[in-house]
């Protein structure tokens, strides 16, 4: 009898319970995560398993639970376990763990040491960069900036570390006769980033300020077996909280993603530059730390008129509602996937993904994501076979089940998945499901337009126009290039600044 210990709450990790539930294997399955998943609670029992609240950042509960357990693997779904140190401590313990450890997380926690990994060992794809540890030098820093041509004008404003998407602001400032505003605005944010940030401690680095660029944006998820990097289907997210794209950014309201390997306005040749890119910064840590990356990966991606497939981001695991994507697509057994992983066997083991169209999406109460307190304690009801009726899947994210009752815990409560020929099938299974959850009291709300063919006709349009340029500028030997014009100096190559700060 195979055993698993799954760690994790969320809609991701009820993908992957079921996954695995799924595996010829019949394997028994245990959980924990901070609130009762619905979903997961009902695998494991069916599974003859058990669930446990408890932190998922506790290294020594998580590996003393799967010491006690005798599990024959750990599978880590978020990214906070892997930045606390929890798969050192389970490997310490003896048990094999899909997961990151901690020194190889960094590519995720620390967006700043990303960026440095990526400058120091000259990969592709990647993006001008400063970063700050104090407020007074940050808003010095944008003030200088605002008074030249420099990249820094044109900036997207971040918290340093991994924030589970939040705080992140673009800023366009190209009109003059706005400039004295959206300095402002950009010396606002960053006074309320570095308030943020005094929730994090773990890193030194608070505020990271890169160059904006722009262009659709996909994920690549991967496996790794330290040796051997397996790509998934690409999967677009989309963070804004509304349709087409307004309103603040989420963890992600929903996702695109099929019928093949690519997206329908991403080539086959920028998914193979694009999985070459995640592949450098895997080995640039690897080469770093001298630690074999065992888990998954993925890079969340822009193509940019500057470098074509650019990194914006790297996940330490798959993406959150991603990875529901990928494993409604996966056709070989989740086990013995993970299996090669943990024996490095990738290279000689057959991953099959199948040609269907998958589309998910989020539904959120009022509140999330800004007012979370807001968005806690209303009771869910929805008839999950109804969803089943209507041709869709259920998952539970931020939901706890206490006393026979579901409430929100403040987040993504459900996400539904839709799997047909295309696209905009499958959007059209989950549109007409959308009304089934409900809250007792208070609402819902949710995306309607994507993998809508109006949505995706913007994507397509978009991808074309940066397609065109960057095309244009590897045509000239540009790509690449930036220049940029200062006063009383000239002009200048920035990524040169770059290289000297992190020198």
């Amino acid at each position: 009898m195979i055993k698993v210990l799954g760690v994790g709450g969320g809609a991701r990790e009820h993908a992957l319970a079921e996954k695995i539930r799924a595996s010829k294997y019949s394997p028994r399955i245990y959980w924990i995560a901070e609130w009762r998943n619905p979903g997961i609670s009902r695998i494991c029992e069916q599974s003859g398993g058990a669930y446990f609240i408890g932190r998922t950042t506790d290294a020594a509960l998580v590996s003393q639970k799967a010491k006690q357990l005798g599990v024959d693997m750990v599978v880590i779904g978020p990214e906070e376990p892997n930045f606390y140190g929890v798969v050192d401590a389970v490997e310490g313990a003896g048990v094999p763990c899909i997961g990151a450890k901690r020194e190889l997380a960094v590519i995720e926690q620390s967006k700043a040491s990303l960026r440095r990994l990526q400058w120091e060992y000259n990969l592709p794809g990647k993006l001008l960069f400063k970063t700050f540890t104090d407020l007074d030098s940050a808003l010095s820093a944008l003030q200088e900036a605002s008074r030249s041509l420099s990249w820094m004008q044109n900036v997207v404003l971040k918290p340093a570390r991994q924030a589970g998407g939040k705080g992140v602001k673009v800023v366009e400032d190209r009109q003059a006769y706005l400039i004295n505003e959206k300095l402002s605005f950009k010396l606002g944010h960053t006074e309320w980033l570095m308030e943020y940030m005094r929730g994090y401690n773990d890193i030194e680095e608070k505020i990271l300020v890169e160059e904006n660029v722009w262009g659709p944006e996909y994920t690549l998820q991967a496996f790794s077996d330290g040796k051997t990097l397996v790509g998934m289907p690409l999967v677009q997210d989309n963070k804004h909280a509304f349709d087409f794209d307004i309103g603040p950014e989420t963890g992600g309201m929903g996702s695109i993603a099929g019928p093949d390997m690519t997206l329908p306005f991403i080539t086959e040749e920028e998914y193979d530059t694009s999985l070459k890119t995640v592949k450098a910064v895997v080995d640039a840590i690897q080469d770093r730390t001298g630690l074999e990356y065992r888990g998954f990966v993925a890079g969340q991606m822009m193509l940019t008129e500057v470098e074509g497939p650019t990194v914006i981001e790297m996940y330490s695991r798959l993406g959150d509602p991603e990875a529901l994507n990928v494993l409604s697509m996966l056709g070989t057994d989740i086990l013995d996937v993970l299996y090669a992983i943990i024996d490095s066997r990738l290279s000689k083991t057959i991953i099959r993904f199948n040609n269907v169209a998958t589309v998910v999406k989020a539904l959120a109460p009022e509140g999330y994501p800004d007012y979370k307190d807001a968005a806690k304690g209303h009771e869910v009801m929805v008839n999950e076979e109804d969803v089943e009726r209507r041709g869709c899947r259920l998952y539970w994210g931020a939901a706890h089940l206490e006393a026979g009752r579901i409430v929100t815990t403040g987040s993504r409560t459900i996400e539904l998945l839709g799997m047909s020929g295309t696209i905009m099938e499958a959007a059209k299974l989950v549109n007409n499901c959308l009304d089934i959850p409900q809250l007792r009291g208070w609402r819902f709300f949710y995306r309607y337009d994507i993998g809508t063919n109006e949505l995706m006709k913007r994507r397509y349009k978009l991808a074309e126009t940066v397609r065109r340029l960057y095309k244009f500028r590897a045509s000239r030997g540009t790509l690449a290039v930036r220049v940029d014009w200062i006063p009383g100096r000239g002009l200048i190559d920035p990524s040169n600044e770059v290289l000297k700060n992190i020198a």
